[in-house]
């Protein structure tokens, strides 16, 4: 108890969320550089529509939650949230993904290379699915912390992989 309410002190004093003082369980670790803290991307095509996502750790470690929106001008906001667990019995990195308008996902992601991999998986909304597959690839080291990450997101089609996009997201201060 004396240690999380110091903890807490230090974080306030710093002005770092709780969240950057988590010790994720081992399988979460390669996504350490994630949490406590917000990173956003512009989607090319100059339209103005931006991604931001925020990490924070759950349950001392236990889980790591992203919070998503998409903004675009004249479009209500694309809200999504993503809980990343160790399952003990598979032994691996799970997730589960819903969102505002009623989808659903729910996949698995290894460390491999340095990138977050997120094998094929479905996603699911009023009925139909679509199959993709997700690599993160953090970048711009600065003080041994990622500043950056590429989203490179792919969906299947009847010829094969296509890419749906290619984002950066910036650490935000």
């Amino acid at each position: 108890m004396r240690r999380l309410a110091v903890g807490m002190a230090l974080g306030a004093i710093a002005g770092v969320s709780m969240a950057a003082f988590a010790d994720p369980a081992p399988g979460l670790k390669p996504m350490a550089f994630l949490a406590g803290h917000c990173w956003k991307g512009e989607f090319p095509g100059g339209q103005q529509r931006t991604d931001t996502h925020c990490f924070a750790w759950l349950y001392e470690g236990k889980a790591l939650r992203d919070s998503h929106t998409v903004r675009a001008p004249g479009q209500p906001d694309y809200v999504g949230e993503t809980t990343y667990y160790w399952d003990p019995a598979a032994k691996r990195v799970e997730y589960l993904y819903i969102e505002n308008q009623g989808g659903i996902s729910h996949g698995t992601v290894t460390a491999e290379g340095g990138a977050l991999i997120f094998p094929a998986t479905q996603y699911v909304a009023e009925g139909q699915a679509m199959t993709y597959r997700v690599r993160w690839t953090p970048q711009g080291d600065a003080d041994g912390e990622p500043q950056s990450y590429e989203a490179w997101s792919e969906a299947q089609t009847k010829d094969g992989w296509s890419t749906m996009f290619k984002l950066a997201l910036k650490r935000q201060p």
